[in-house]
């Protein structure tokens, strides 16, 4: 009877193996080890269940971290072990969190296949009132006009160029200049917005 058990167990090891398949992602973000301290980092790869970062201060394995990665938020876990350039760390989730970060990660997968700049499987629209309140890098508060906006992204009107990859933030919604345009800049918000909000938090003044 060992035989069979034994089949079941590595056939459920492996389905969790495929559940949690990593991922090879470029995501920016920050992490804070348990001295409070935050450091930036990057990720490279991670599943619903663990991510490798790119990291200038290493801590102990089982050290608690949290972590605010881009496009998936707040993310919280232990080291589990070293590499040369950082340290993989688990994620601590709710089964519902797995399953939401796991289509987050099938997204940003699909994104980079595609190599798309932003995810055009959220078809992009003018919205009703395309006036806007923009806060630049340096804080400046302006007002911009929305060319067109997704739940990813938006392009906005404006005489201001800020550098590619410098965070903003239109309305309520924080993002990166990800490129220029004739009469703007587009942004990629930092995480996907909710379809019934997205217009209202970007107006937000």
């Amino acid at each position: 009877m060992a035989l069979p058990q034994a089949k079941a167990s590595l056939l459920n090891h492996a389905q969790e193996r495929r559940r949690h398949q990593r991922v090879r992602v470029n995501l920016l973000g920050r992490y804070m080890l348990s001295d409070r301290q935050e450091y930036p980092c990057q990720v490279v790869n991670m599943s619903p269940g663990g991510m490798a970062l790119i990291a200038p201060q290493v801590g102990a394995v089982g050290e608690r971290v949290i972590a605010y990665v881009d496009h998936l938020g707040r993310l919280e876990g232990k080291i589990a072990r070293h590499f040369q350039s950082g340290f993989a760390m688990t994620i601590s989730a709710t089964p519902r969190k797995r399953d939401k970060l796991a289509a987050q990660l099938t997204w940003l997968a699909n994104r980079h296949i595609l190599n798309l700049p932003e995810d055009r499987r959220h078809g992009r629209f003018v919205p009703k009132n395309p006036a806007a309140r923009l806060i630049l890098p340096n804080g400046l508060n302006v007002g911009v006009r929305i060319i067109d906006i997704s739940l990813s992204g938006a392009g906005v009107a404006t005489e201001h160029r800020p550098e590619i990859g410098s965070h903003v933030t239109l309305g309520k919604i924080p993002g990166r200049v990800v490129r220029h345009l004739e009469e703007g800049f587009a942004i990629e918000f930092t995480r996907l917005q909710h379809p019934d909000s997205v217009e209202e938090n970007a107006a937000a003044s």
